[in-house]
């Protein structure tokens, strides 16, 4: 498998409970320097806990399954403050 295939792999680990909440994630690129770069999507990219689903879903499902990937940015994070933000119980 390649490097993006198997980050994929590892995304579909936690996709299901991103989808719960309406939201999803995309990989926009993997830089040669093994960094992948996300996009967030849905409700996961307008809530202030998005910081959270990265450290402790994304990060964790991609470096466990691929070790090899040095670092995960998300190019769309939603600050905690953000007076936009959405709470995914707002959603239902």
């Amino acid at each position: 498998m390649s490097l993006l295939e198997r980050v994929e792999a590892a995304l579909d680990t936690i996709r299901p409970y991103l989808e719960t909440d309406g939201g999803n994630v995309s990989v926009e690129e993997i830089t040669p320097e093994n960094v992948v770069r996300i996009k967030l999507l849905g409700s996961c990219g307008s809530c202030p806990m998005s910081i959270m689903t990265l450290k402790a879903g994304i990060e964790q499902a991609i470096q466990k399954a691929v070790p090899e990937i040095t670092g995960i940015e998300a190019i769309n994070l939603t600050d905690i403050d953000d007076p936009n933000a959405v709470l995914p119980e707002n959603l239902r």
